[in-house]
């Protein structure tokens, strides 16, 4: 190539790439509508100035299938994660359970009269789940366990003791709901 081949293709690109900036300039201002005269009337519209940002939302809808009503009744905003599902179940000798189960934290909280606590999962199974937490269920020194079986988490065993390892109470669990 020649250098004065080089000089117009230089040029050509420069000019090529100054149009291109100023059609992006332009493209990026904000443009307003031509004002109205006076001669136009009444029935003329105004020119509003449009906002980048998203309008907010009128109306907050709530998922509460999955929640219960403690996880959301003291929120003015829920958020409610889907990987939460709350089973209750029946149990004997006679005990009513409420499981929680938190399926991205992989873990439990088993609510019952005496007690609340939350155990983590400690296998990858789903047939049985088994969780477990070295705290007895209502809070005090000891272990509790909770094997839950069937895809839909029909039947569970919980297995507590205090700070008597020997003295263990087992449950057998039926859904209820």
């Amino acid at each position: 190539m020649t250098i004065e081949l080089l000089k117009k293709l230089r040029t050509s690109v420069a000019l090529t790439g100054l149009l291109a900036g100023v059609l992006t300039l332009s493209a990026c201002q904000q443009q307003s509508e031509t004002e109205a005269g006076t001669d136009d009337g009444a029935h003329s519209e105004e020119t509003v100035p449009m906002s980048a940002e998203p309008a907010e939302p009128n109306e907050v809808v709530v998922d509460t299938a999955d929640a219960s009503l403690s996880e959301v009744q003291d929120d003015t905003v829920a958020s409610v994660n889907s990987g939460v599902s709350q089973i209750a179940y029946l149990c004997s000798p006679e005990l009513k359970v409420n499981a929680t189960y938190k399926e991205d934290a992989k873990q439990v909280v088993i609510a019952t009269d005496t007690g609340t606590v939350t155990l983590n999962k400690t296998n990858d199974a789903s047939n049985p789940e088994v969780f477990e937490v070295a705290t007895a269920i209502d809070g005090s020194q000891g272990f509790t366990q909770w094997r839950v079986a069937h895809e839909a988490r029909e039947t569970g065993v919980m297995r507590t003791a205090g700070t008597d390892a020997a003295n263990v109470s087992t449950y057998e669990c039926k859904k209820t709901q």
